[in-house]
C-alpha cells in the first residue's frame, strides 16, 4: 500500500466518531462481547476509513483536510482500497453478526458514497449534505452499533431507550460537522461544493454550533433526569466544559480576526470535544 493511500484513509480520524459508539456500547444492558467488538472494528477500522478514502480520492485536495494537516496527491489504488475495505466490512458483518447489521453498513456506506460522487455529491448541496452527516454518522450509526452489539432487529430499537440516544447522537454530530468546514470554504468553493459551513460563513457557523450545542444540551438533562441520573447529568456536565470554553474563546478570536478559523483550532476543538466525550461513555460503560 501506497503511504498516500494509507494517509487518506485517516485512521486516527476514527477516534472523532467514537462517541457514537461508545454511547451505544454504555446504553447496552446485556451486550454480546463478540459483537461489540467486532461492530467497534469494523466501524473504526474499516468502515470509516473506506468512507474517508473514497471522500479523498474524488476531493482531491490540495489544502488541509480532517486529520490531515497536508494531503498527499491521491492514487486510483485509493480508490480500490476503499471499497476493499467495505467488501471486507460487509463480510466481516455477514460472518460475526448478521443479516440486519450489515445491510446498514451496506446503507452506511453507499451514502458516503452518494455523499463524495461526482454523479450525484449530496455534498454539494448545504442543507442535503448537512443533513446526511446529521442522519447517517449520528442517528443511523448508533441504531447500528446497537444492533451490532445487542443482536437486535431493527425493530426491536424502536423503543424510546434507544431511539432517544441515537437522536441525541445526531445532535452532537449535526452541531459540530460544519465547524470541520469551517476553514475550507475556500477548497470547497474551488471544487463547487456549497456546504452549510460556506452558506453561514464564519460567524454563522459559529453561531448554528452553538445552537445544535445547546439542543443537544437540553436534550441529555432530559434524558438523564428521565432515568433518575442526576449524578451522571452532573458528570456530563463537567466532561463538556473543557470543549465549551475552548469554543468560546476560540469564537472571540475569530471576531477579531476571521483567519483564525483555521485548520489547527479546528483540530484542536475536535480532540478536546473527542476526548472528554469518549472519556464520559467509557466511564458511563465501566461504572
Amino acid at each position: 500500500m501506497q503511504s498516500s493511500t494509507f494517509l487518506h484513509l485517516r485512521f486516527p480520524f476514527s477516534f472523532f466518531l467514537l462517541p457514537v459508539y461508545l454511547f451505544a456500547v454504555s446504553t447496552s444492558q446485556n451486550p454480546n462481547l463478540v459483537g461489540a467488538i467486532v461492530t467497534g472494528l469494523i466501524l473504526h477500522l474499516l468502515l470509516y476509513p473506506a468512507s474517508n478514502g473514497y471522500n479523498s480520492y474524488f476531493d482531491k485536495d490540495e489544502d488541509s483536510i480532517g486529520g490531515l494537516r497536508i494531503p498527499p496527491k491521491v492514487t486510483v489504488e485509493l480508490y480500490y482500497t476503499s471499497i476493499l475495505l467495505d467488501l471486507v466490512a460487509l463480510g466481516l458483518g455477514a460472518y460475526f453478526i448478521g443479516a440486519t447489521f450489515t445491510a446498514m453498513i451496506l446503507i452506511y456506506g453507499l451514502a458516503s458514497k452518494a455523499y463524495s460522487h461526482p454523479a450525484i455529491r449530496i455534498k454539494k448541496y448545504p442543507i442535503f449534505g448537512w443533513l446526511a452527516i446529521f442522519i447517517f454518522q449520528g442517528y443511523f450509526t448508533f441504531l447500528t452499533c446497537y444492533i451490532g452489539i445487542n443482536d437486535f432487529q431493527l425493530t426491536e430499537t424502536f423503543c424510546i431507550e434507544i431511539q432517544l440516544p441515537a437522536i441525541l447522537s445526531s445532535m452532537l454530530l449535526g452541531g459540530s460537522y460544519p465547524m470541520t468546514q469551517i476553514y475550507q470554504h475556500k477548497e470547497d468553493g474551488r471544487r463547487g461544493d456549497y456546504t452549510l459551513s460556506r452558506m453561514m460563513g464564519v460567524t454563522g457557523t459559529f453561531h448554528f454550533t452553538a445552537i445544535m450545542f445547546f439542543l443537544a444540551v437540553l436534550g441529555f438533562v432530559y434524558y438523564f433526569l428521565a432515568y433518575g441520573a442526576l449524578g451522571d447529568l452532573l458528570f456530563f456536565q463537567l466532561m463538556i466544559t473543557p470543549s465549551l470554553l475552548y469554543f468560546v474563546s476560540w469564537y472571540l478570536k475569530v471576531r477579531k480576526d476571521p483567519t483564525a478559523a483555521d485548520y489547527s483550532s479546528t483540530m484542536n476543538l475536535s480532540w478536546i470535544s473527542s476526548t472528554m466525550l469518549n472519556a464520559f461513555f467509557l466511564i458511563q460503560l465501566i461504572h
